[in-house]
């Protein structure tokens, strides 16, 4: 097994403590190696891979694509949810899952809204080792709202005033770019006086003439969406002032001495202060209790905003910012508090073990606070997760002991608090597997004399292997004096020498085994330079030499290239390299620099420089730049059946180098007019070896291109017909198909005419039976797409091939596909079909499967017809619809639901293929035992009298069964909605009527009615009524609601009111002069009228007691001297019973019809009387 690769070296030495080596065991994170063999055998969890960001705001004008990838042994299989819950998306048409990945793309472009998919998306990758998540995925779309329309007033303001010009821009996803501009689309210009902050707004410290303009015009850029919406223009106007005072500084933002700034770890801390004053302050920053970090600080806005990048938790504190001016400074404090969200301090690794091996995964994480860790095993949390004997949980560590195969899994570690989360994925997969040997047999390793040697012995296995190294084939291994052997196996060789050459042996041993692998050294000279290029001073227009002679190992092959000025030669004419020298001809001022001699060998390399001074410079014009002109003089030689060679004459770079040529051709025989790309070459190079296809009547044309473009194309070269050729390749997408019972129709994509080598192109189909002994039965068709062959048995595999021919012969042996003969109608129904009723609404239905033979087709699945053809109660004969249930595959049962109970019912089953439905089984009949009737269809409360009640009702419309008896149950309701004892009635199941006697008069009653069957009691219907009240009381009450109405009644009491005012102020009168008067005079001043007898003749009140139990009533509250009615005091009046009751008082205030069932009145609803209400006590209200 392969130790993760560490940056420490290991000597091949003994005496580490046990402790040591234990503790190295625990805590090593064992890799798989990325080698494709051995990935291929070898099961390995599922490891996300790829993943969309955790908040992701999409486009909603195109597709959403969730990425999710992940790798495992053996390919995962990928679920989504979405907000908590298993997100299906095969019943969601416009969501689809890309193949061979868990990514979803969402087709929102032909229908849908993006806000239809906002929500929260995780992914799970799983396979037998285990299952990996993703984060948790917020899809947002973008959104870029329009301005709110305001109307803004112009605004003046004198020559040295501030400003401050709002932008407020509307709230967008994500928040826009904000920036000034005028109706030219030019940025307004900035400074230290004049400056936008972060909020958006334009911020003036002073304004002057010149910033009197109508359109400061605020915009606000939506990025996501590349829109940009456009505040209203604002209009400013500055008067000159012929003197305007100095004034020292104030700050525009923030307000006040101090604030408060809260920011993230690893974010930008932005501060910002802007201040007004005349002249123009000047802002200064430092931090009270430290420095600010130098390589991290960066001032913007003119020194008006600090920034300091990825901020850490040292960076808390207070800093001041100063405003300055030549009238005086101003300073405001800025509390900074660096919060964190959770990041890595040991992230959990992968573990790879032997069985009976010891490891641990460790997941620590720091924040701000201090995050939470919880763990999860397959994606479930772990303490519901299933047990696992040889794991236990020490807080962010999960130690392992002693694991088995089974304890294979994937676990995830969270780590978050208020700011994130942190999720990691880390699987524990328990292998166990003998060595092998991952490095190449017999690898050549050449190394240069004096440098480190580095021999890999890449390994796996489980348990993890030893290794020892061996050379020439030595009994002892290598002691570790000289040689230096890392954890990953490799062999280091700190100083090769010549003796170090040879045949070094790997070997790699564990308990399940042993393996070995050789490898060869090979100690090389090293390349030197013994003469080297020398200083030079050269006229312009004279030439310049340098010398530069290399000494190699003789096995290698030195390359030397020539530079200047660390950069390439300039690629024209005057620069010359020979073996080992280096000409500049007419050398120019531009050719002054440094010029370096670099010897390359494929181990090493070695370089010098010299420089070069041209004196004596005389002006020169300034080159003219452009594309080039086009090549000439193209020639084609070497003319063969499969290539050519073309040569042409490079056009006048125009003082651009030449980069490349770029070659097309023309196919005058199949596509006369269109050009199409054949190569390119670098510019250095006049001729190309180009590649050709038989039959294909080419010509040529060559363009040059620089750093400035592209020249026009060079003159067409003569036509070249290459000769014919059998095909190179077969048509492809073959495919057969039966469209009819006895037919197989074979089709193809053909071939173009580029790619038919010849003419006569035609097509060899073959098929024949795949369980057949039969020859292939072959025909050659004309330059079709599609072939059929009649009478065929039906539904039959055959086999398929589709082979190109031309005139010059045939393409290679094409690829074999397999196909079926059409399918025709099954020929066999379902046998044994069998009912299982389950309940009165649901039945499950067996049958046993068809012959595969006689299914004549693909298989589809299995429906069922089924009907109810009468009802067990009404016996009616007459046949509902049909409905049909199918089932997919080969399933050779379903549950048949909604059915209705106490019913007669039929089915049949029948089997489906592509072509269609096989014929009917036998017609399967079964009854649905009875079920709970539905509640009665109406129930109502007719002729109420004072003591009875009389209710009719008609039956349940769904009785479901046989009626067996009606249960009514019955109870008062008093003044306080609450309710009376109950009484339990059993009424026959014939009856539709019943009167109940005996009850209370003026009194409400609430009514529960259901039916039952055998099978028990149906819903109930609830219902609410009143007994009549005594008509006694009705007609007293009459009467004086009539009084009560009366004009004269109400003159007579507002003149009663005004002489007791009188009264009042007499008597006030009398008492502030001392008068006395009698006690009884006072008295009856003072007269309660609650307790004063009323007589009809002088409105006054008088006893009045009910005609039958003569029990007084209830005395009503006191009057209002203004003749004003309370409501509490007129709430208690028989509107309380308006709904649903017919009686009513007339306009003379009298009582008629009778009262009727009231709806039923939840006592929650509040403490008003539900008894029915007095007139008298309504008169009492009123008076």
């Amino acid at each position: 097994m392969q130790l993760k690769i560490m940056p420490k070296k290991k000597r091949l030495s003994a005496g580490r403590a046990p402790l040591m080596l234990f503790l190295c065991q625990m805590i090593s994170a064992l890799e798989v190696p990325l080698d494709p063999k051995l990935l291929e055998d070898l099961v390995q969890p599922p490891t996300i891979t790829q993943q969309s960001p955790k908040d992701y705001i999409i486009d909603p004008r195109e597709n959403i694509v969730i990425q999710c990838e992940a790798k495992g042994k053996p390919p995962p299989s990928f679920s989504w949810t979405r907000n908590g819950t298993h997100f299906d998306i095969d019943k969601d048409p416009l969501v689809t899952m890309k193949p061979g990945s868990g990514t979803l793309i969402i087709n929102i472009m032909s229908e849908g809204k993006a806000e239809t998919y906002e929500g929260v998306y995780q992914c799970t990758a799983r396979n037998e080792r285990g299952a990996a998540i993703s984060n948790n995925i917020v899809i947002r779309p973008s959104r870029s709202p329009l301005w709110t329309k305001e109307k803004l007033e112009p605004i003046t303001l004198r020559n040295g005033q501030s400003l401050v010009l709002p932008c407020r821009p509307p709230i967008g996803l994500p928040p826009p770019i904000i920036f000034w501009m005028d109706n030219s689309f030019q940025r307004l210009p900035q400074s230290e006086r004049v400056s936008q902050g972060l909020n958006g707004d334009l911020y003036f410290s002073n304004v002057l003439p010149e910033d009197t303009r109508e359109d400061y015009i605020c915009y606000a850029r939506f990025n996501h969406t590349q829109t940009i919406q456009q505040k209203q223009p604002i209009s400013v106007k500055v008067i000159s002032a012929k003197s305007h005072r100095q004034r020292p500084p104030a700050f525009l933002t923030p307000d006040g001495n101090t604030s408060r700034k809260e920011e993230l770890r690893g974010n930008v801390l932005s501060l910002e202060c802007i201040a007004e004053g005349l002249p123009t302050p000047i802002i200064y920053w430092i931090k009270e209790d430290g420095t600010l970090p130098i390589n991290r600080t960066f001032y913007r806005n003119f020194k008006k905003t600090l920034q300091i990048v990825q901020v850490t938790e040292a960076d808390s504190g207070n800093y001041q910012c100063i405003a300055k001016n030549a009238l005086g400074a101003i300073h405001h404090t800025i509390s900074v508090t660096v919060k964190a969200a959770p990041y890595w301090i040991i992230a959990p690794q992968n573990l790879v073990l032997s069985p009976e091996e010891d490891g641990a995964l460790i997941c620590r994480a720091s924040g701000n606070p201090k995050p939470r860790i919880s763990w999860l095993s397959n994606g479930v949390p772990i303490e519901i997760a299933p047990d696992d004997p040889s794991r236990k949980i020490d807080g962010d560590t999960i130690i392992f002991s002693k694991v088995q195969e089974r304890s294979s899994a994937v676990y995830q570690c969270n780590a978050s608090n208020e700011y994130g989360y942190l999720l990691a994925n880390a699987f524990v997969n328990v292998l166990a597997e003998p060595p092998r040997i991952l490095t190449s047999a017999n690898t050549l390793y050449q190394v240069i004399a004096n440098r480190p040697a580095l021999l890999d012995c890449a390994f796996f296995g489980s348990p993890l292997p030893t290794i020892e190294w061996f050379k020439d084939a030595k009994g002892s291994a290598l002691r570790e004096d000289i040689y230096v052997l890392h954890e990953n196996g490799t062999l280091e060789i700190p100083v090769a020498q010549k003796d170090s050459t040879g045949t070094y042996t790997c070997v790699a041993r564990n308990k399940l085994g042993m393996a070995k692998n050789d490898v060869h050294l090979e100690i090389k000279d090293p390349t030197r330079i013994i003469k080297q290029p020398e200083y030079a001073v050269v006229q312009r227009g004279s030439t310049v030499s340098f010398e530069c002679k290399v000494k190699h190992d003789h096995t290698l092959i030195p390359t030397v290239t020539w530079l200047k000025d660390h950069g390439e030669l300039p690629s024209d004419g005057r620069f010359t390299v020979d073996k080992d020298h280096l000409v500049v001809a007419d050398v120019s001022d531009d050719d002054g620099g440094t010029y370096t001699c670099v010897a390359n060998t494929t181990l090493d390399n070695v370089s010098a420089s010299a420089v070069l001074s041209v004196v004596a410079p005389t002006p020169t014009p300034a080159p003219i730049y452009d594309v080039p002109n086009p090549p000439f003089d193209l020639e084609m030689t070497d003319q063969l059946d499969r290539s050519v060679q073309l040569s042409w004459t490079p056009g006048d770079d125009n003082n651009s180098p030449i980069t490349k040529f770029i070659i097309e051709y023309e196919d005058a025989m199949h596509e006369p007019g269109l050009w199409h790309h054949q190569t390119e070459v670098p510019g250095t190079q006049t001729t190309a070896q180009l590649k050709l296809s038989p039959y294909v009547n080419y010509s040529f044309r060559v363009m040059a291109e620089n750093n400035l473009g592209r020249s026009l194309p060079s003159e067409a070269s003569e036509q070249y017909l290459t000769k014919a050729a059998e095909p190179d390749k077969n048509p492809t997408a073959v495919e057969g198909l039966g469209s009819e019972p006895d037919n197989l129709v074979i089709t193809w994509k053909p071939l173009n005419g580029f790619e038919s080598n010849g003419p006569g192109l035609q097509y060899k189909v073959s098929w024949r039976q795949k369980d057949g002994d039969d020859e292939w039965t072959s025909v050659v068709v004309a330059n079709v797409s599609k072939y059929i062959v009649s009478g065929t048995p039906t539904f039959v595999p055959y086999l398929i091939k589709v082979q190109a021919l031309n005139d010059a012969g045939f393409a290679p042996e094409p690829a074999v596909v397999m196909g079926h003969s059409g399918e025709d109608l099954p020929m066999v129904a379902p046998g044994n079909v069998r009912v299982n009723v389950v309940n009165s609404t649901l039945a499950e239905v067996h049958w046993d499967p068809v012959p595969l033979k006689s299914i004549r087709g693909h298989l589809q699945g299995y429906r069922i017809y089924y009907w109810k053809a009468q009802s067990s109660l009404t016996r009616n004969r007459r046949h509902l619809e049909k409905k049909i249930l199918t089932f997919q595959g080969s399933k050779t049962h379903g549950m048949l639901p909604g059915l209705e109970p106490f019913s007669h019912y039929s089915l049949n089953v029948r089997v489906v293929n592509g072509k269609g439905e096989g014929p009917a089984s036998a017609d399967k009949v079964f009854n649905t035992p009875e079920g709970v009737p539905s509640a009665p269809s109406s129930l109502k409360i007719v002729n109420p009298t004072l003591d009875s009640l009389t209710l009719e009702w008609e039956p349940p419309s769904h009785p479901n069964g046989i009626l067996t008896e009606y249960t009514l149950k019955y109870q008062p309701i008093n003044s306080t909605h609450e309710l009376g004892p109950l009484v339990d009635l059993k009424i026959p199941a014939n009856k539709t009527r019943w009167t109940l006697k005996n009850l209370n008069f003026s009194t409400r009653y609430k009514f529960y009615f259901y039916a039952q069957t055998a099978a028990g009691s149906g819903s109930q219907i609830t219902e609410e009524a009143i007994t009549t009240v005594d008509e006694g009381k009705l007609a007293m009450a009459s009467r004086q609601v009539d009084i009560a109405t009366q004009g004269w009644f109400i003159g007579l009491m507002c003149a009663v009111a005004l002489l007791i005012l009188i009264l009042l102020i007499v008597c006030f009168i009398r008492r502030n002069k001392g008068g006395k008067y009698p006690v009884k005079e006072k008295e009856d001043a003072h007269a309660d009228p609650e307790i004063q007898p009323m007589k009809e003749d002088d409105g006054t009140f008088g006893e009045y007691s009910d005609a039958e139990d003569h029990k007084p009533l209830k005395k009503g509250s006191r009057t209002p001297s203004d003749r004003t009615v309370k409501k509490e005091d007129s709430d208690d009046s028989l509107v309380d019973y308006g709904e649903g009751v017919n009686g009513q008082f007339n306009e003379d205030g009298s009582f008629i019809g009778q009262y009727s069932g009231k709806k039923e009145k939840e006592p929650a609803e509040g403490n008003e009387s539900s008894e029915a209400p007095s007139p008298v006590n309504a008169m009492n209200s009123f008076v």
